[in-house]
């Protein structure tokens, strides 16, 4: 396999800057972004207030929103399920609440799902499984309250439909919850996926049952409507989630066609949609799923094109327990098979698929600060491959932010982390201080924190999420203490145990850590550092002209090229000399050990083969200023 890739590795490196280049960076995707109300509404229950919860269901019902509805009330019930003292406020307050009641019914079922997990029947235990099913014969009574409170929402029958699911009811039973939600709404999206759910093989169906359930959706469902692509989930838990055919027969795959056809019609779906849609997030996610395991890569990163910056959960949390994180490397993999099919000459293809646009307000902000003077900062780093900028932040602190690049580095440019965490990653290798990565977005803030060139400790402040558990946050408290000189570290674990303002938190932690205080208008553009005294723009160097930098200066710029012969101290040489042998057995060693990856393989035998460039070069300047005649 090796040969193969150092054939298809120039292409990579000649087309990976620009191929996706219009997709927005990897700091901007948000994993099931809220829209403002509902994000309006999630802080507000956080902090304890359901008022805005109340109105915004109460607004869905007034104006029959249920597709809406039921998404907002998935949502409220995620957050009550590790904070549920809003909800039983406003319980207590209006018990015949059918807005409260619909999201007690979901936060029900969430419970009994908690403790069940969504792993296979297989891997959960005897007493998961009686605690499981107790609640859910709890949830019943629930359900049907909020059901019989609005009888004309079909959102209580979608949670009527999951709550069959787990609770292994009887075809009948389910029939009846469908034709109850039907009844409602004949085209409700939820609904239907959550029928799909109970008609598949792994539950109580068919493969061949849950394909001719999503194609009749489709067929009737009215022009727009994300019924188009419920074949695609269909498609999806076949091929996906249930690996295929489970028969051992070497014949072709029955649902072969089908699942075609349904990348197809969703294809055509996606086209209807605005690129960037929050409501078409769900089936293009799958959609990119589905076209990349057909081998449609150009497809797929027109697909990604339209997702902009709205990832989901699913169908990634299937895959890794970080959906975005495995999001992101689908997409930058996506992005390496179409270089690869691109020959090294030829222009990159062009895509007619509109990018999304709109995400650069939600996109967060960057910033770094490390324990270190500019100059020292500077000198580190000259081989990171990143322009950043650097400010003074006091005498013994620097503010770091990354600056974009006209042409990225190549060696950077597929990196799933966001471009400053990219840098302090490099930049930080060998050095004794620590550096504070500090991001913040309109809804949640964060930091990692690196020494020595490693992430050790990683926080984030949510406005919708729960604290965290106490061992968590008192080891990053530790660790912090630990790189900052801080005597007692159970301030900063009650920092970190903050919720409700994130932008705050962040503030007291930098505080409490005796760091300096970020810049005012830091979180509401980009680059914040342009303004401030001192600032300096650190142009990112190749990976050649970085290490020679390395080797020549002490302060982080290069010196000028002297003009006439000038000997090279004792120290060029002595450093050279040893490196040469050095990345000689490094890359002996990393060709001939298979674990070794081809990357770091060519990596040292180019350095290997620089540096011997350097000394040859360098002896016979030095016999020829001598008066000898070179080989």
């Amino acid at each position: 396999m090796r040969l193969p890739f150092l054939l298809t590795l120039p292409r990579v490196l000649r087309h990976s800057a620009t191929i996706g280049a219009d997709l927005p960076p990897d700091e901007a995707v948000v994993v099931d972004p809220p829209d403002a109300p509902l994000r309006a509404a999630l802080a507000a229950a956080t902090a304890g207030d359901h008022g805005p919860a109340r109105d915004l269901l109460a607004a869905t019902r007034a104006h029959a929103q249920w597709e809406l509805r039921d998404g907002y009330v998935t949502r409220l019930a995620e957050a009550a399920l590790h904070n549920p003292g809003w909800l039983d406020a406003w319980l207590d307050r209006a018990p015949e609440d059918p807005d409260a009641a619909l999201v007690k019914a979901e936060l029900c079922v969430d419970q009994a799902w908690e403790i069940r997990t969504a792993a296979r029947a297989r891997q959960v235990s005897r007493d998961q499984f009686q605690a499981f099913f107790a609640l859910l014969e709890d949830a019943a009574p629930v359900i049907g309250t909020a059901a019989e409170l609005n009888p004309a929402d079909p959102v209580p029958w979608r949670i009527a439909l999951t709550h069959a699911l787990g609770s292994q009811a009887p075809r009948a039973v389910f029939d009846d919850y469908w034709a109850e939600a039907v009844a409602r709404d004949p085209h409700h999206y939820g609904c239907h996926t959550a029928a799909l759910q109970y008609l598949c093989a792994k539950w109580h169906g068919s493969h061949e049952e849950m394909f001719a359930f999503a194609e009749s959706a489709a067929d009737t469902a009215p022009p727009g409507s994300k019924l188009h692509a419920l074949p695609l989930s269909a498609a999806l838990e076949y091929e996906v989630l249930t690996a295929g055919p489970t028969t051992a027969s070497a014949g072709p795959d029955p649902f072969a066609p089908r699942v075609a056809a349904a990348v197809t019609r969703a294809l055509a779906l996606s086209a209807e949609y605005a690129p960037g849609s929050r409501e078409a997030a769900g089936f293009r996610n799958q959609l990119a799923l589905m076209l990349l395991r057909q081998d449609r890569w150009h497809d797929a990163l027109d697909t990604f094109r339209a997702i902009g910056t709205a990832a989901t959960k699913y169908p990634w949390a299937y895959f890794g327990d970080d959906p975005r994180q495995e999001f992101l490397e689908t997409r930058s993999g996506v992005r390496i098979h179409v270089a690869t099919r691109t020959p090294f000459f030829a222009r990159p293809p062009h895509s007619h698929a509109v990018p999304a646009t709109g995400w650069t307000a939600d996109a967060p902000c960057a910033l770094a600060i490390a324990a270190a003077r500019p100059e020292d900062v500077a000198q580190a780093a000259l081989m990171c491959g990143i322009s950043l900028r650097t400010a003074p932040a006091s005498a013994t602190h620097t503010y770091i932010e990354a600056v974009p690049d006209l042409k990225p580095a190549k060696r950077s440019v597929l990196s799933t982390e966001d471009r400053l965490t990219t840098a302090a990653d490099n930049f930080t290798t060998g050095e004794k201080w620590p550096t504070l990565v500090l991001r913040r977005t309109p809804e949640r803030c964060g930091f990692t924190v690196f020494h020595k060139g490693r992430p050790l400790a990683a926080h984030e402040w949510n406005t919708t999420s729960p604290a965290p558990d106490h061992t968590t946050v008192a080891a990053t408290a530790a660790t912090l203490s630990r790189l900052f000189a801080v005597a007692d570290p159970r301030p900063l674990s009650h920092i970190l145990r903050s919720t409700g303002n994130p932008p705050r938190h962040q503030s007291d932690l930098l505080a409490a850590l005796a760091l300096p205080a970020l810049p005012a208008d830091f979180g509401t553009r980009p680059e914040v550092l342009d303004t401030l005294p001192g600032n300096r723009v650190l142009t990112r160097r190749g990976l050649l002209a970085g290490m020679r930098d390395t080797m020549t200066t002490q302060d982080g710029s290069h010196p000028p090229a002297p003009g006439a012969y000038e000997p090279r101290t004792a120290r060029w040489w002595l450093l050279r000399a040893l490196g040469l042998p050095l990345f000689t057995a490094a890359a002996a060693y990393a060709w001939w050990n298979p674990d070794i990856g081809p990357v770091r393989s060519t990596l040292s035998t180019l350095t290997a083969l620089f540096l011997a460039g350097q000394l040859t070069a360098a002896w016979r300047r030095r016999r020829a200023h001598a008066g000898k005649t070179p080989r």
